[in-house]
């Protein structure tokens, strides 16, 4: 008895300092993060990933951190290399989380990073898989702020190209924002961002 309580006195010690090195680091990534250090806080977050083989939430951002960079970015060979490695991450933490809502915005995100540098070419190719990723994130999770935002930001972003109305839209966004409000999820590091892209685009709708 002595042997099995010492056992999992030990096992549980183990946990928690593989825990507290998981919080350490990426609580270190994200503030590189913070700082611009879009290189470093990347390959921290997959040397986290690689400790963490489990875990979709280091994954997911590798894949956001390069996204997020790829946004304005005009060099086409670092556009399409970030995007890439953006891409694989994604896929990974798909397999570990599959039918997450989370990263299936993502995944949306990432196209359109690429129609934002050439929606000429990108834009037929990947508007109707947006689409399906947006409507498929709504299914599994219609009371997740970040969908119901994205989805929402898509659609706005559609009929301004095609010079339709937006307003029908702004409704969606409030919705969001109201759902920012009383959101939880006890996971640590769970996305968070949002709430303050969507009080935007609500100024917007009002102006």
């Amino acid at each position: 008895m002595k042997v099995k309580i010492l056992s999992l006195v030990l096992l549980t010690s183990v946990c928690m300092v593989a825990q507290d090195q998981y919080t350490k680091g990426m609580t270190k990534a994200l503030s590189l993060w913070g700082e611009g250090k879009i290189v470093e806080a990347s390959n921290l977050f997959e040397r986290i990933a690689m400790a963490e083989e489990d875990n979709w939430i280091p994954y997911y951002y590798v894949a956001q951190v390069n996204t997020v960079a790829s946004f304005g970015e005009k060099d086409e060979r670092k556009l399409t290399q970030q995007l890439d490695r953006a891409k694989e991450f994604v896929d990974i933490a798909k397999r570990l989380s599959p039918n997450n809502p989370e990263l299936l915005v993502q995944e949306a995100n990432i196209n359109m990073a690429w129609m934002a540098y050439d929606g000429a070419t990108y834009g037929p190719m990947l508007s109707g898989k947006n689409m399906q990723l947006y409507k498929q994130a709504l299914q599994l999770a219609p009371e997740n702020p970040r969908v119901v935002y994205s989805k929402a930001n898509w659609e706005m972003g559609a009929a301004r190209y095609f010079g339709k109305d937006t307003a029908p839209y702004c409704k969606d966004v409030e919705r969001a924002l109201e759902l920012f409000a009383t959101f939880e999820n006890d996971t640590p590091f769970y996305p968070r961002w949002g709430e303050d892209q969507a009080k935007a685009v609500l100024e917007q709708c009002k102006g």
